[in-house]
Order: C-alpha cells, then structure tokens, then sequence
C-alpha cells in the first residue's frame, strides 16, 4: 500500500471514530436532556428488583432520584435504592443512602423502613463473640432508634428480637474477655467485664453465669463478703442454677454461705429482671 493510500485510510479512520464520538456524545446529551419518565423509570427498577437484579435496581432507582428529583416517585425511590443495596449485600451503600433519606424525609411513612435498613446492614453483619462488636453495638443502637421513633410501625416489632440477639451477643463477648482475665488470675479486670454484664445486658441468659464468676472472683482476692452477696443475688434470682450450685460450693469450700448485703453495689445495680425468650 503506498504512503498515499495509508494516509487516505487513517484519515477515513479517524473521521469514523470522530463521528462515533460525536454520535455517542450526542446521544448521552439526548439521554440527560430528555430521560424517561419517572413513572417508567420506576417501573423498570421495580422490575430489576422482582428479577433479583439488586443492583440494576438500585442504580435505576437511583438515576430516578437524580432525573426527577421533585417527582413524587423520586422519594420513594431512594429508599428503595437503599433496600435494592441491602438485598444486593452492598451494606455500605445501602446505609449511606438510607441515611440520606432519613436527614431528608424524617418524618415520612418509609422513614421506618430507612431505619430498619441501617439496623439491617450492622444486624447481618454481625459477628460472633470472639471477634470485634462495633457492628453489633450499631445494630443495637440503630435498633433501638427505631424502637423509640416509631415504636408502633411493623419494622418496631420486628426488631424486639433482634435487639435481645445483639444484647445477648455483646453480653457474651464481655463473658469471653472476663474468663480470658480470670483465668490469669487478673481478678479485678474480670469482675469488671462481669459487672457490664450484670448492669448493661441483664436480661441476657449470661447473667447467671456472670454472677457465678463474680463470686469467684471476690473469693480469690479474699473480699469474702461481696463473694457472698453475689452468690446470694444468684440463688435469689436464679435459685435452680447449676451456676448456683457452684456458687454455694465454692463458698461451702471456705466455712461460708451466701448473704445479700443491701449496701453493696451489686445489690443497688442489680434488678430482678424476668428473662425475655429469645425466639428463633
């Protein structure tokens, strides 16, 4: 090919690209200009939803809010994205833009369902009490905000249960740091992750338990009379434990018996709580 036909044929080339970059510039301006219409728009995120396509959804539910800001799908549509990244494992994303409908919309009927998606996001993401509870202590935050707000809404009575999982998850995480000093004989740093236990989460199943170790605890340091007091709270309050049963042993071990000191602090802190059914 000569250096003529060359230059001719890169010269056609580039014209081509030139106006394919102009079609496609064109046509984007067009689509900005002119896009669809919100009650289309909607539909076809809908759609991408009931198919499973959760972030095909979120994404037309999205460019709805951008395209149509002041439509009256477009309020719906954000918290819908939000639902569409939930459902898409997007949890980040899905928190972000419920949270964004919350500061917009507060006091709308979907804003129930906003707060219930952030709960949603740390409650899924939770994890177990070897490992690190930030999500956990969101998700009973987030819970519990919901609860407050919208104490009559169907997303309020749903998140009873699982306010009692995330209590019972972060009351298991103290026990498990509590044993870990216990059994180095780091009594006092024990007894304190214990105490959490007795006043933050006592309506958890671990507070029989707690009190049990606390009673351990106080009888290594030889502080006998708060040993007794606990054990005295556990028989009171739990009086067919078998954490009881170890706990007036041990105390048996010694020449003592359980005794509640009214003055203690244990005994100001405690309240006779009747343990919830977690349901499953």
């Amino acid at each position: 090919m000569s250096k003529i036909s060359i230059l001719k044929f890169a010269s056609a080339a580039a014209a081509t690209l030139v106006l394919t970059a102009c079609a496609s510039t064109d046509n984007n301006a067009k689509k900005l200009l002119n896009p669809d219409p919100p009650g289309k728009m909607y539909a076809s995120a809908d759609t991408y939803l009931a198919q499973g396509k959760f972030q095909r959804a979120a994404k037309r539910f999205e460019e709805l809010d951008r395209d149509h800001p002041y439509s009256p799908e477009a309020r719906r549509a954000m918290v819908m994205a939000a639902y569409s990244y939930f459902r898409a494992g997007k949890f980040p994303e899905a928190i972000v833009t419920a949270r964004r409908y919350t500061t917009m919309h507060p006091g709308t009927k979907d804003a129930a369902l906003a707060h219930h998606i952030i709960a949603s996001c740390y409650f899924e993401d939770m994890h177990g009490p070897k490992n690190d509870q930030t999500n956990t202590k969101k998700a009973l935050q987030e819970l519990q905000i919901l609860k407050a707000r919208y104490p009559n809404s169907k997303y309020a009575r749903d998140a009873d249960n699982r306010i009692l999982i995330a209590q019972d998850t972060l009351a298991a995480k103290e026990m498990e740091v509590g044993r870990y000093y216990l059994k180095r004989r780091n009594y006092m740093a024990s007894i304190n992750r214990f105490k959490v236990v007795l006043s933050q989460y006592q309506t958890t199943k671990h507070v029989e338990e707690a009190l049990m170790r606390i009673t351990e605890g106080y009888m290594a340091l030889g502080i006998k009379n708060e040993a007794q007091n606990a054990a005295a709270i556990l028989g009171h309050n739990f009086p067919n434990s078998p954490w009881y049963k170890d706990a007036y042993t041990l105390l048996q071990s010694d020449g003592l018996a359980p005794r509640e000191d009214t003055g203690s602090w244990l005994s100001k802190a405690w309240k006779n709580f009747k343990l919830p059914t977690i349901k499953l």
